[in-house]
């Protein structure tokens, strides 16, 4: 019980400051709109580094992602008898904030008419920078493999400095691969706030991008399962 809980509210503590970030450099009456790239992968490394923490503190391996749980679990690191609790507390904590995003921002949702406004499901989701299902694919796999085999060697991440660490990695893989499709990394950081915006009632609402959605799912296990797979054959 102790993991479904560290997972839920870690990665609730992930996608308020993460999909926060989105929401603030988007709409049109924030005060952060149009903040570069280093913000935003700055921003999303902290969001991870805060997540870690509050995960650890509740007994969870501070995972916060589906494709680490997968990964793992594939390959002896983590045991089975966890995976389900540990997605679970992914997923629906991904979905809570989004759903605080929401509220958060509501204000400014109203106001941004259309997508000029600042009003897409980038907020929530990510998206390829260009739309090439191949190649996204590809991007997502090896920036999640690279993200996750260096967990690998990081050893119990959730302790001392090690949380700031991984959201050093966070930062630069986001600034060395995800100018391809934004680093989803994370198929929870990506469904279940691209759900939240799909059923919510987020006013003044486009179109959610589920053709896009295959790529943020199976890009970032594959990669999991790849980097995971090299650990156990080296080791």
């Amino acid at each position: 019980m102790n993991g479904f809980i560290g997972e839920f509210l870690g990665t609730m503590i992930l996608i308020v400051l993460g999909v926060g970030t989105g929401a603030g450099i988007n709409l049109k009456t924030s005060y952060a709109r149009n903040a570069g790239w280093l913000f935003v992968t700055l921003a999303w490394g902290m969001a991870v580094t805060f997540g870690v923490y509050v995960a650890g503190s509740f007994g969870s391996q501070g995972h916060l992602n589906p494709a680490v749980t997968i990964g793992f679990a594939l390959f002896g690191f983590f045991p089975w008898s966890q995976v389900l609790p540990y997605l679970l507390g992914q997923f629906l904590g991904a979905f809570v904030g989004a759903v605080l995003v929401i509220i958060q921002y509501g204000a400014q949702f109203k106001n941004a008419k259309n997508t000029d406004d600042g009003n897409v499901v980038g907020i929530f989701a990510t998206g390829p920078a260009i739309d090439n299902g191949l190649y996204n694919f590809l991007s997502e796999t090896i920036a999640t493999f690279v993200f996750i085999f260096t967990l690998l060697n990081l050893g119990d991440f959730t302790k001392g400095l090690k949380p700031l660490i991984v959201g050093l990695l966070i930062m630069v893989v986001g600034q060395a691969l995800g100018g391809t499709t934004g680093f989803a990394l994370n198929p929870a950081r990506d469904w279940a706030p691209r759900f939240a915006y799909t059923v919510l009632p987020v006013p003044n609402k486009s179109n959610a991008n589920w053709g896009y959605a295959w790529v943020p799912m199976l890009g970032p296990i594959v990669g999991g399962i790849l980097a995971a797979g090299l650990q156990y054959l080296l080791v």
